[in-house]
């Protein structure tokens, strides 16, 4: 009875907890009126010093991690040198400057038109111990470079830990704001939601160039944390008229995923567990429909969810399935389509997507019973529904998307054009925080900030309290 009791008033305050919040922050269904600065949206120049090619011939550059196998205990550490191969092997340990592993790994390169890629380097790392900061060296002589991470937390349903999320980024001077704003967040895993360089938008050799300027680009974080990718329209490269037609080109050869670990055959869609946490990725420029490759592997991959261990359910895909703005309205639909009554039957908690240049949190709703012929015409709430949130102002050069659509549909609880970002704060097995920062703010400033409770462990709380005091 007592903890019935304890457990009662713990819902009552976190319920009026949240009321307030609300009413604070704004968040029940508005378009905020907030009025920002207009920064010029065009590239950094390249002799800029964030895009500074390293010192000492054939230093490594373009140094990213991502998580290596299933579970978070490898990671593949990624780089580029320009003149030569080099070697490709990374040594690390666990004290600084004091290498006691080794890990030898591949080298490749490309050409786009004219423009012949630098070395492009993956080494997996594998075997680590959870939760522990590893360093490590690449590269050659007086041009290697030292760099570390950290592993995750192992997989538990309380393990604690936060996520940032970014889209959109490209490589302006709003978009080192978002970088920077970031790097401050206390984020440990950063959920890249497409759209990386924007290289796309300049011709010929130029492409390669600004691929490789944004790699260097976001080293200062890439180098330290693992970036979980998925891949946007800005990544399709398709240029017939330049003879490119292979999609996804650059994309594929500089950035590695673990989709073998998760039985994916393509690196496209995959999925990975970190702390609490089960992430799926999805291609929403890939095929979709019913029996295709993506489709099959998503219908198995949910069934391997267990959230026991990993209670918070989390989606990523570039194109928003819900969006109340002028910019890309509706072009999630074919998706929305063939997967949304999985997600509500898996009780996914959150999707996050980019493409559209705001930020945009909805309300727990589904349009399960629409299809073309008959049923509701319009989404209705839905307590098994994940939540949608559009994170695509990471500071591109085609500048924010500003015309939401009026009046603002139910669906939808806040939203905003600005540059920013959002984490992910994963407390427990049964309490999340969703925040989202404009980069104008303050660092511990969010404009929008929701406590979520998790419905798996939630409603089996619930349901052993009310056995319990039924005696």
């Amino acid at each position: 009875m007592a903890f019935g009791l304890w457990f009662t008033l713990f819902e009552l305050l976190l319920k009026l907890f949240l009321i307030l919040a609300f009413v604070k922050k704004g968040s029940a269904g508005i378009t905020s009126t907030f009025t920002r600065t207009k920064w010029q949206s065009f590239d950094i120049p390249l002799d800029h010093k964030v895009l500074a090619i390293p010192n000492g011939y054939n230093a490594p550059q373009q140094v990213h991690i991502t998580q290596g196998d299933y579970d978070g205990k490898a990671v593949m550490i990624s780089w580029v040198t320009a003149d030569k191969p080099g070697s490709s092997r990374v040594q690390y340990g666990t004290s600084e400057k004091k290498y006691d592993f080794k890990a030898d790994g591949t080298v490749a390169n490309y050409t786009f038109y004219n423009y012949k890629s630098g070395y492009i380097h993956h080494c997996l790392v594998d075997g680590l111990e959870y939760e522990t900061k590893y360093y490590y060296k690449i590269g050659e002589g007086h041009s290697s470079r030292e760099f570390w991470f950290q592993t995750p937390p192992k997989i538990d349903p309380d393990s604690p830990f936060t996520f940032g999320i970014i889209g959109d980024l490209g490589q302006t001077y709003n978009s080192l704001s978002t970088l920077e704003h970031y790097m401050q967040s206390g984020g440990q895993t950063v959920l890249f939601l497409g759209d990386l360089s924007y290289a796309d938008r300049y011709q010929y050799n130029d492409v390669g160039i600004r691929w490789d300027s944004w790699g260097r680009f976001i080293e200062r974080s890439a180098a330290y944390q693992p970036w979980i990718w998925s891949a946007g329209n800005h990544e399709i490269e398709y240029m017939p008229d330049v003879g490119e037609v292979l999609p996804f080109k650059s994309f594929l050869h500089r950035f590695s995923t673990p989709h073998l670990a998760s039985r994916s055959n393509n690196p496209l869609w995959y999925a990975i567990r970190q702390a609490s946490a089960h992430i799926i990725v999805l291609s929403s420029y890939s095929p979709h429909v019913k029996y295709t490759p993506q489709w099959l592997w998503l219908r198995d991959e949910l069934k391997r969810v267990d959230r026991k261990k990993t209670p918070w359910l989390i989606i990523l895909m570039h194109v928003p399935i819900y969006n109340s703005n002028q910019a890309h309205f509706m072009e999630g639909e074919s998706m929305r389509a063939v997967f949304e009554r999985w997600f509500v039957h898996h009780r996914v908690d959150f999707i996050f997507a980019g493409h559209v240049h705001a930020y945009e949190r909805s309300y727990r709703i589904s349009n399960i019973r629409y299809n073309v012929s008959s049923g509701y015409r319009y989404p209705v709430p839905n307590k098994s529904a994940p939540v949608y949130v559009t994170v695509g102002d990471g500071g591109n050069q085609e500048g924010l998307a500003g015309r939401f659509r009026d009046p603002q549909p139910e669906y939808s609880a806040f939203r905003e054009a600005s540059y920013g970002h959002s984490t992910l704060e994963l407390k427990n097995r049964t309490h999340a925080f969703l925040n989202w920062h404009r980069n104008e703010d303050g660092q511990k400033v969010h404009a929008d900030s929701v406590i979520f409770l998790n419905r798996h462990w939630a409603s089996n709380l619930r349901r052993r309290r009310l056995k319990k005091d039924d005696f």
